[in-house]
């Protein structure tokens, strides 16, 4: 069976994440935002998003890099401002899907 690989990496809030004041956290987030859209412009990350009602408070969201190396990827992940802040700690592992199935359009849904 061919499968499509892919790093998937997990964003989540760490427990000992530091305190920031109000404009710092922004910038932060702008900052990983833009890093990401760097990264996906770049061909590195598939694509990407938050998540909501998980069961573990933790999980801030996922990213899915198509770097072709679990190495590559954690570099990649490790450069993101928020991590970089402390903000936010990456988990990655391999992830295999059926060929082109990720590129196939789905649901839309606007967050609050």
């Amino acid at each position: 069976m061919e499968l499509e690989a892919f790093e998937l990496v997990l964003l989540r809030k760490p427990q000992d994440a530091p305190s920031y004041p109000e404009d710092v956290l922004q910038r932060i987030q702008d900052e990983h935002l833009a890093y990401h859209a760097r990264l996906r412009e770049a061909g590195d990350i598939v694509t990407k998003g938050p998540v909501s009602d998980q069961p573990d408070g933790s999980l801030r969201g996922l990213t899915f890099y198509q770097t072709g190396s679990l190495a590559h990827a954690r570099q990649i992940a490790g450069a993101d401002p928020a991590v970089r802040a402390g903000r936010l700690a990456v988990e990655i592992l391999r992830w295999y899907c059926p060929p082109s199935t990720m590129g196939q359009p789905g649901r839309t849904v606007s967050l609050p």
